[in-house]
């Protein structure tokens, strides 16, 4: 590998947009300018822990793990059923899955609005059925809906990857030595798919812990999570040194919460887990 020059344009942008973005918001996040200029401080930090700051951030986390968890739960089991051979049309459903995500997020999220308003087209259809209108729409049961119709390719995808490349001699033979088909999946399938089972739930987790638009449009303002907080921040209440505060510790949780999942990996890879 003597070409390693080839790397430099790729390193020179990582540095740029990556490392250099990255440094500005930790230099936001300890600095405060007063009357006598700049200062270092961890005031900041101190702030979020108030009471009320860490509630939007209690919040935040559990929509996100119950969206990750629905996700799992409807993305295994669809992603087995594309895995597996019997499934002719797996590529027309790989497709429809990918489709939505060629449309803008924001108008993805416009169009449960008007599925769960309450003249939408879900509470018509229920009026029809002689039934009264149900309030859908602001609360966290609709953010929850949005995060997993908006994410749930992610956590297909990734699993399904894996689950087509396990080698088919291995369930083979477990089936000849006498395990049945839910044995097989214990011992065999979960175990081998754990690496596409961890980078959906990274994939999940990560946007649905900081979204802040589909909590704007199907929560209504009813309540806040931490990425509608660090908007605010941004572009209303013009503290960027708050809003950078939080969007470190945001980094800090994100980053602890996969190293945790990634170490379970990695402790349970190769049919460890039994």
């Amino acid at each position: 590998m003597k070409k390693n020059w080839l790397s430099y344009p790729y390193l020179l942008w990582m540095v740029l947009f990556v490392f250099f973005p990255l440094l500005l918001v930790f230099f936001y996040s300890i600095t405060d300018r007063t009357g006598e200029g700049l200062r270092f401080t961890l005031a900041h930090f101190r702030r979020f822990m108030e009471p009320i700051y860490l509630k939007v951030l209690t919040r935040s986390v559990k929509l996100a793990l119950i969206s990750t968890v629905l996700c799992l739960m409807l993305g295994y089991p669809m992603a087995m059923i594309l895995a597996g051979n019997h499934f002719k049309r797996k590529n027309i459903m790989i497709f429809l899955f990918v489709v939505p995500m060629w449309m803008n997020f924001l108008l993805r999220t416009y169009a449960w609005m008007t599925l769960l308003e309450r003249k939408g087209l879900i509470n018509t259809f229920l009026s029809w059925l002689g039934l009264n209108p149900l309030n859908l729409l602001y609360t966290e049961e609709a953010v929850v809906l949005g995060m997993v119709y908006n994410f749930l390719p992610f956590m297909v995808l990734p699993i399904y990857s894996v689950l087509s490349k396990i080698d088919k001699n291995l369930i083979e033979a477990a089936g000849d030595l006498g395990a049945n088909q839910f044995t097989v999946f214990l011992k065999v399938i979960l175990p081998l798919s754990l690496p596409g089972v961890v980078s959906g739930i990274t994939m999940v987790f990560m946007p649905a812990v900081t979204t802040f638009v589909i909590s704007r449009l199907l929560g209504g303002g009813q309540f806040t999570l931490i990425g509608n907080l660090i908007e605010q921040q941004f572009l209303y209440a013009g503290d960027w040194s708050f809003g950078s505060a939080i969007s470190m510790v945001m980094m800090i949780v994100i980053l602890l919460s996969t190293s945790v999942i990634t170490k379970y990996e990695k402790e349970n890879e190769g049919g460890g887990l039994w």
